[in-house]
């Protein structure tokens, strides 16, 4: 790990506490850095990124302007950057962006548009660009120009393995219930898989997106899935959620890695997910549909929930894969070194 540098402050919008992927990842990045002597704070930006009131954008100003040390911001907020602040703070900070802003689903094209244009715009003036995946890595230099960037995947720790042993087989999903999570695409391929005996759990914040949630909401009322398909909200005891499960699903329009993903296979479950952005190289071990296809996801997932033997084998190669992936000290170390080095 590396010392004697000064206090690196890692901008964050909202709530560090919030049940999601990227603020875990911030998480486990200040907690690594913290327990092995680099000297690193967070500071708490203002809730509306990535639509910031000018009041907001007035208050981030303010406080990157007080900051004298090396700064690490995150890239929800400083994507939707105006110009005029990005020049002025880019230059001495590094960014990490998890997944391009405008790739979010159940934006308007206008919206997504101009967050894209701001993004450009505002990477432009980074003075360093870190990233969660080789394919966030290539999107951006290949959309946005970016040259470079340097990529810290989410860490893997040690995890028990799930026994895989329900009776019905309990199906797993977590994520924030947004349209990019792909919840839809999971009720109508588990409608078509009705017939066999399984529960599902989707467990995340429900109050990110109150139509999308009404929607899902909807979707499983009029399939007649209310009493098998479990909207639980955030869950604290992520470990005994993922070890309560027998499979493991990610129906995801678009990820930028897929912690929760990683977290699941080092528990043993066995996978199946989409190829949608960094999903095909994050996990190669799990069964793959195309994003968006409830056929092809109830194809994938009705011999797995009909036959333990096959959960059991493809849990197997997917808790063999997560053992190789860098552990939180390994990210925590790239990050360092990035936040470090100026150009």
């Amino acid at each position: 790990m590396v010392r004697g540098r000064p206090l690196i402050t890692f901008a964050i919008p909202g709530d560090l506490a919030s049940p999601t992927g990227g603020y875990e990842y911030a998480r486990r990045v200040l907690a690594d850095w913290q327990a092995g002597g680099v000297a690193a704070r967070a500071l708490r930006l203002p809730d509306g990124y990535p639509y910031p009131s000018d009041a907001e954008i007035e208050a981030t100003a303010a406080m990157l302007d007080a900051e004298t040390g090396p700064l690490l911001i995150d890239g929800l907020a400083y994507g939707a950057f105006p110009e005029d602040l990005a020049a002025r703070i880019g230059p001495r900070a590094t960014v990490l962006v998890h997944h391009p802003l405008c790739d979010e689903r159940g934006i308007a094209p206008d919206i997504a548009s101009r967050l894209e244009q701001s993004e450009r715009m505002a990477l432009a003036h980074a003075s360093r660009v870190v990233v969660s995946s080789p394919s966030t890595a290539r999107d951006l230099a290949a959309r946005f120009g970016v040259a470079g960037a340097v990529v810290a995947i989410p860490g893997t720790g040690p995890a028990p393995p799930a026994p895989l042993e329900g009776v019905p087989p309990h199906l797993l999903a977590v994520g924030t219930v947004t349209p990019r999570k792909g919840y839809g695409v999971l009720v109508e391929a588990l409608a078509a898989c009705r017939d066999v005996p399984w529960r599902c759990s989707i467990v995340g914040a429900t109050d990110r997106d109150t139509s999308e949630h009404a929607r899902i909401t909807a979707m499983i009322d009029a399939a007649g899935l209310s009493d098998r398909i479990t909207l639980t909200g955030p869950v604290m005891d992520m470990s005994r959620t993922y070890l309560s499960a027998d499979l493991f699903v990610a129906p995801s329009l678009h990820e930028g890695y897929g912690m929760a993903v990683v977290e699941a296979m080092a528990h043993g479950l066995p996978v199946v997910t989409t190829r949608a952005g960094a999903l095909a190289e994050t996990a190669p071990c799990a069964e793959l549909v195309p994003p968006g296809d409830a056929d092809a996801l109830a194809a994938a997932l009705r011999p797995l929930l009909q036959s333990g033997e096959a959960r059991r084998g493809l849990g197997v190669r997917c808790r063999d894969f997560a053992r190789n992936l860098p552990g939180w000290d390994e990210t925590a170390r790239l990050l360092a070194g990035a936040v470090g080095e100026r150009r």
